[in-house]
């Protein structure tokens, strides 16, 4: 079994030189500095890059990918990365963003969340002239604002742009989406009609057995079909999306611990504890205070 290394914006920082805010989103304006490995890394952030000349090509998860000029690449959390090959020609831009970053900035928007989910089975794609001038601009704004450490409200505007990028590449997934909604195969239709339900429901049903209720199969083959497509348990899908969302409670609202507990649907304020604690190490209490 390979020893898997973690990708993080955090150790990216460390030993790439870019612009950046902590350790929340990095941008890298040489495609050389991103860290693609050709040893086997588990990515824990979500990449964005995009080529502007040469070619590239890397594996995720075993399946192997060429990257032309005008593509662009996303990498979701999770993705087994390796054997990443640059031609001597290749130029290119990158942005590593955590996810915790990430949700905060699109918390609002659920439809962007399960647009970026379809990038998991389509890592490489075409972006329309237009589209890929968009993103190129706002990435060059974006990396002037960051070089701004003495303005006051700089996390604010750089989130406020990715967002709008965001927007933009899920205009384009939307879009390559609907071209190919008749070529998905029938696990990938499950997958998508599972992650639309988990982010409708998941504030009130964390059971995966309601959830293959609604789809009309066995909890078993609903487990085995999501596994296969996003190499994620039905209950990692949905204590993600539970856990992200007590986070966004507890650090953005003044609602008490017992009053999150019944907004979504734990029996009581202790269980919400519990569960919170086993998937971030900390009690909400200590997560607030820090």
């Amino acid at each position: 079994m390979p020893d898997f290394r973690d990708i993080t914006v955090s150790q990216s920082v460390r030993f790439c030189d870019g612009s950046h805010i902590g350790n929340d989103i990095l941008l890298l304006d040489e495609v050389a500095k991103i860290p693609i490995p050709r040893e086997p890394r588990r990515m824990q952030c979500l990449l964005l890059a995009m080529c502007l000349r040469g070619t590239v090509s890397y594996y995720v998860d075993s399946v192997k990918h060429n990257v032309e000029p005008g593509d662009l690449i996303i990498i979701n959390q999770g993705r087994s990365v390796y054997n990443c090959t640059l031609s001597p020609d290749c130029r290119g831009i990158g942005i590593l963003v955590d996810y915790k970053f990430f949700n905060e900035t699109i918390k609002s928007v659920h439809e962007l969340s399960s647009l970026f989910l379809f990038a998991r089975n389509h890592p490489v794609f075409r972006l329309p002239k237009e589209r890929f001038d968009f993103i190129y601009e706002t990435f060059f704004r974006i990396k002037a604002k960051i070089d701004e450490p003495e303005n006051r409200f700089r996390r604010e505007m750089v989130q406020a742009m990715f967002l709008a990028m965001a927007y933009e590449l899920s205009n384009v997934i939307y879009s390559v989406q609907a071209q190919n909604e008749s070529c998905n195969t029938r696990a990938e239709e499950i997958f998508t009609q599972f992650i639309k339900l988990v982010e409708k429901h998941f504030r009130s049903e964390r059971r995966v057995g309601w959830y293959s209720e609604q789809l009309c199969i066995s909890p078993k083959y609903l487990s085995e079909t999501i596994k296969a497509v996003s190499k994620r348990t039905p209950n990692e899908w949905i204590d993600s999306y539970v856990t992200i969302e007590l986070r966004m409670l507890l650090r953005n609202t003044q609602k008490s611990i017992k009053e999150i507990a019944q907004e979504l649907n734990f029996s009581n304020q202790s269980f919400l504890g519990k569960y919170f604690k086993e998937h971030t190490g900390m009690s909400p209490s200590e997560y607030r205070r820090s």
